[in-house]
């Protein structure tokens, strides 16, 4: 019923709220705006001040990107330089996912052929010539008692733990070597190193542990005093329950990252497979992609009428099943007058130096020449591979003195101690590392080497700063020579004598 009294119900006006849809964000991060953000939380700021005429606002300006902003304005560059705005999220997070992937991820990747051979071909090139083993802290060494020590280091398999302490340290980025001494005290090894409690018979050998058995532990001064020499680095290692002393070991570190990133590593280093994993996948995927290129590398193009096609899709659908079912190089293709049949060929030329680029950034990316890790000329970079073959034995010297000599001086401190002196009833005496050049010399080389030494010998032997019996030392220590085997003859006292030759 109608009431007069009744008032109209007032319904207030609601403004539709637009809803906002958020910009797809694109693939590629050199698309992004760094300070798309920032613009509009402006332009939103701007526009209410706009509303409410405290601040003119500039349709222009907005369009512009400007924002009421001057030109100058550090929102409107991407060259930033400052804080938090010197790059974009995009490339941040791009940057950051290439961070430490884990050990047991490193194994799985290893077993990848060309990612395998990136960490063991450097072990074993390093290793393969050898060294010498000299002795030059002014103590006399017969030579029986190094050649005792180079029986030794095949008994102990030197050069397979040499080959595994940088192969697998690569895999991981770090490799703990322990030399295993049975000492009677409880705390040898939680104590700091000490050669003196190494006893006679009581080294054992050197025992390699992957880093997913041992746990860094550091003490107050390793963790809290940045000024420390120690500052992060562990102090003991936990292995197997057992509390061992960073003395008693031999680490090996491919690249070692700042502080606030070695817990994240778990104190090691950034491994070859993480970073040469994205370049492997592309590289493979790109060498995949060549037979799937050659086998359809021509495209047929047939011309017709599309709406008697489209009318009768069953059977148009049905022929060209059948005609791509029976097409090959050989056959003949059969049209209608009213049809029109045409070839596209896709081109394959460089398409081998595209594949072989792929590869070289997988040898850059891993110090190893692509020359030495493919077995082939590089391709696409107009290089010969002589200054990567000159940069790769620099990183092999490198290896050579700074990882595997501290090992091989370690374990000779160890055999010494426990085999040699006892044996031989001789002092404990240090041992130097010499290793052989990594260059092989052909045998030409070798003979034009020797011609040059000798032509040498004989002008300085004309001039009078030598003499005959030093050009015969010289020959008989130069282990390159031919000659070096050879035993000395002692002179006569009888100048008679002496005119025939030696005795």
């Amino acid at each position: 019923m109608w009431n007069p009294f009744k008032k109209k119900k007032i319904v207030p006006h609601v403004t539709p709220v637009e809803s906002k849809k958020e910009r797809p964000i694109p693939l590629m991060s050199t698309h992004i705006d760094p300070n798309e953000n920032i613009r509009m939380i402006i332009d939103e700021k701007i526009a209410q001040l706009n509303k409410t005429g405290f601040a003119p606002y500039n349709e222009a300006m907005r369009m512009s990107g400007t924002s009421g902003m001057a030109m100058d304005n550090q929102l409107n560059t991407k060259s930033q330089n400052q804080g938090g705005l010197s790059i974009n999220d995009q490339q941040t997070f791009w940057y950051a996912s290439q961070s430490f992937i884990g050990f047991q991820l490193c194994s799985l990747l290893s077993q990848q052929w060309l990612v395998k051979k990136c960490c063991l071909m450097p072990a074993k090139d390093a290793v393969r010539n050898g060294y010498e083993i000299t002795v030059n802290d002014g103590t006399d060494i017969d030579p029986e008692i190094l050649g005792a020590i180079r029986k030794l280091d095949v008994e102990y398999r030197l050069n397979y733990n040499l080959i595994q302490f940088i192969d697998q340290g690569r895999i991981f980025g770090i490799r703990v070597a322990m030399f295993i001494v049975d000492s009677p005290d409880d705390k040898y090894y939680y104590k700091p190193f000490n050669p003196d409690g190494i006893t006679p018979g009581s080294y054992k050998g050197i025992s390699q542990i992957d880093p997913y058995w041992v746990t860094p532990q550091l003490d107050t001064e390793a963790a809290g005093a940045p000024a420390s020499i120690h500052f992060y680095e562990p102090t003991w290692w936990n292995i197997a329950g057992r509390l061992v002393h960073r003395s008693h070991l031999v680490i090996y570190r491919t690249e070692e990252v700042p502080d606030i990133l070695k817990p994240t590593y778990i104190y090691a280093g950034v491994s070859i497979p993480q970073k040469i994993y994205d370049r492997v996948y592309a590289a493979e995927r790109t060498a995949n992609e060549a037979p799937l290129l050659a086998l359809t590398k021509r495209t047929d193009v047939l011309k017709t009428d599309t709406t008697q096609a489209t009318a009768q899709n069953p059977h148009f659908v049905k022929r060209m099943l059948n005609w791509v079912a029976n097409r090959d190089n050989y056959g003949v293709k059969v049209v209608d007058l009213s049809e029109e049949l045409e070839r596209l060929d896709t081109s394959l030329a460089d398409l081998d130096a595209v594949i072989m680029t792929q590869y070289q950034i997988v040898a850059a990316a891993a110090n190893v020449p692509a020359v030495k890790l493919l077995g082939t000329a590089p391709k696409g970079f107009n290089s010969t591979g002589e200054y990567e073959e000159a940069s790769y034995h620099e990183e092999l010297e490198s290896i050579q003195a700074h990882d595997l000599t501290p090992l091989i001086q370690r374990h000779h401190l160890c055999l010494i101690r426990s085999e040699i002196c006892s044996k031989f009833g001789i002092e404990p005496f240090e041992t130097t590392i010499e290793w052989k050049p990594l260059d092989a010399m052909t045998g030409k080389e070798l003979a034009e080497l020797n011609k040059i030494k000798a032509e040498t010998g004989l002008i300085l032997s004309q001039s009078g700063a030598v003499d005959g019996m030093d050009e015969r030392e010289r020959i008989m220590a130069d282990p390159e020579s031919g000659y070096n085997g050879i035993e000395e003859k002692e002179i006569l006292s009888d100048p008679e004598e002496n005119e025939q030759g030696y005795d």
